[in-house]
């Protein structure tokens, strides 16, 4: 089982921002490769403390897992920080340390043993995927077509002469304290320590092409509306013979129901019957997420009852089993009488049989609420 990113940082889950990358930052600076050379065990910390901090030190994502747990990002190929390289860490750094260690990866303070040439990142891309109850309840992969920037065939590049391929550039500054050496990216060349050496006519200035290529997304069964997912190295790629893809970020968008409307992982279905019905008892055909079924009414349903069909909501995304199917009985009375059909109610009013004589079993509205919710 995956282990919590709070523990990771060995913090509680109402940490403030503050405490979240303050943690981040002591775990970074302990596990750091520069400081523990060779060790396998302290490189896997270092991975998984920069995973639990790319989630909790984004306000959206943290609160996806806090709801969600791991699986918010995980299914189908996803991740919120999983599958996270050295370069995509170290990007991280101008946010926790400062420029003295941005961009470049470069963490002078312990040897600068991953200093050097820095390997850009391409933009990430946005869409809006659409999905059916149906869709969400049982999982789905979907086919899109997602116009990506590639590099051009033909396209090549030489180091950069500002920053001699580094990415970055150096500045020493005296203070009272000594000499400072801080790095920031290069502007030349974006921090990629490359320029175009030549490209095809119809590139453009990066030596890119906008393509259009279609994308297999699989989606996990239990998404919510405005969840979203990312699809590693599906965004635009970057300029330059290192650079990495962008990632592909998909937002969730529920469709309407015809007759089914969710309320978490329970659905609700309202069912009109007939007085006759009520009176008679019936069965009636209904719908599900997995296909129509049949349920039977008893005689004498009163309207307002709940019949709930266990298991057949919406599966947890956490996995910790379905919701249900809440049938709301609803008795429908006609507003247009034939003339012996308002005789035949206007001799029932005092039949004894029509008076309302509620069992104890005939719940209050705000009884079957709660029911409803528990």
């Amino acid at each position: 089982m995956k282990e919590d990113y709070y523990d990771i940082l060995g913090i509680s889950k109402n940490a403030t921002a503050a405490e979240i990358k303050k943690a981040y930052r002591k775990k970074a600076i302990k596990y750091h490769p520069d400081k523990n050379p060779g060790d396998s065990e302290a490189e896997d910390m270092f991975k998984k403390a920069a995973e639990a901090y790319e989630v909790l030190g984004d306000e959206n994502k943290r609160a996806r897992y806090d709801q969600y747990g791991h699986q918010a990002f995980e299914g189908g190929g996803f991740g919120g920080g999983g599958g996270m390289n050295m370069d995509d860490i170290f990007s991280q750094f101008g946010d926790i340390f400062g420029s003295a260690f941005g961009g470049g990866g470069g963490f002078g303070g312990f040897g600068g043993g991953f200093g050097g040439q820095r390997r850009t990142k391409g933009s990430n891309l946005r869409i809006r995927v659409k999905l059916t109850l149906e869709e969400i309840a049982n999982g789905a992969e979907k086919k899109i077509k997602v116009k990506r920037k590639k590099q051009a065939s033909g396209t090549t590049y030489k180091t950069c002469s500002t920053c001699n391929g580094t990415g970055q550039v150096t500045r020493v500054t005296n203070t009272i304290l000594g000499r400072m050496q801080t790095a920031s990216p290069c502007t030349a060349c974006g921090g990629s320590g490359q320029m175009i050496d030549s490209k095809p006519s119809d590139a453009d200035a990066q030596g890119m092409k906008t393509e259009e290529e279609t994308v297999s997304i699989k989606i996990p069964a239990g998404v919510v509306d405005g969840m979203q997912l990312k699809v590693t190295g599906k965004g635009n790629e970057a300029p330059g013979n290192n650079g990495i893809a962008g990632d592909l970020l998909v937002v969730i968008e529920e469709a309407e129901h015809e007759t089914l409307s969710r309320e978490g992982d329970n659905l609700h279905y309202d069912l009109y019957i007939s007085i006759p019905e009520a009176v008679l008892g019936t069965s009636k055909e209904i719908d599900t997420v997995t296909g129509k079924v049949r349920i039977k009414i008893e005689e004498g349903a009163q309207s307002g009852k709940i019949l709930r069909l266990r298991g057949k909501g919406i599966p947890s995304i956490n996995g910790y089993g379905k919701g249900d199917l809440l049938v709301h009985v609803n008795v429908w009375t006609p507003k247009n009488l034939k003339k012996e059909q308002r005789e035949f109610f206007e001799n029932m009013l005092d039949d004894e049989h029509f008076s309302p004589q509620p069992q104890q079993e005939d719940k209050s509205f705000f009884e079957k609420v709660k029911d409803m919710f528990s």
